[in-house]
């Protein structure tokens, strides 16, 4: 069995995290989601309202394989710990692929005992724009001992950052926009509502 592992501090997902799912689902068995903490960035948003807004992204992914699931006691601030409870759900037999965007690479050999890890998973890195690939990266986690493939998918133009710096509701899909006012998260919301008084 060939399982994608997808964990994202996706803040919000976006669709160009959705486009991603739906094409890991025509490549792998099973494509276990995930809300995570990344220990090197700030989040905005609690974790349970990102996991929240992964499983509307999933639901509203049009995929005929029905492989796509959040898995959401797999997360953990260490990736390796991660790793290690899915070997406990799905056994040793099976066969694990880290799926990453570009943006991450430069981190990786910084993360907790990265090389343990690597000899556990295969990496699939997928491009994303404004992140290229730099062969130093790629040597880098080589020398750490890592199977690393690159996607053919390249992620779309479209951010979680620019949503909540800038307003910018196109990279949102509108399950995720409706449960965003629902929940009254982000301050870019405040800028639609804002009464102005004059003094």
């Amino acid at each position: 069995m060939r399982i994608a592992l997808f964990g994202t501090s996706a803040d919000p997902p976006t669709a160009g995290h959705q486009k991603i799912l739906r094409w890991l689902s025509e490549g792998y068995d099973w494509v276990a989601v995930w809300a995570a903490d990344n220990p090197f960035k700030s989040h905005q948003t609690p974790l349970q309202h990102r996991a929240a807004m992964l499983q509307l992204l999933i639901e509203d992914v049009d995929t005929p394989n029905h492989n796509i699931a959040l898995e959401q006691d797999l997360s953990s601030l260490r990736t390796l710990e991660t790793v290690e409870k899915a070997k406990s759900r799905w056994g040793d037999d099976t066969q694990f692929t880290l799926v990453i965007g570009s943006d991450l690479l430069p981190q990786l050999p910084r993360w907790y005992r990265i090389e343990n890890l690597l000899h556990q998973v295969q990496l699939l890195v997928v491009p994303r724009p404004g992140h290229p690939i730099a062969n130093h990266s790629l040597e880098a986690i080589e020398n750490l001992g890592g199977k690393i493939a690159i996607a053919t998918l390249t992620g779309m133009d479209v951010s979680s950052t620019a949503y909540r710096e800038h307003g910018d509701t196109q990279a949102l899909t509108p399950p995720i926009m409706a449960y965003i006012h629902q929940e009254h998260l982000y301050k870019c919301q405040d800028t639609t509502t804002k009464t102005y008084q004059f003094r």
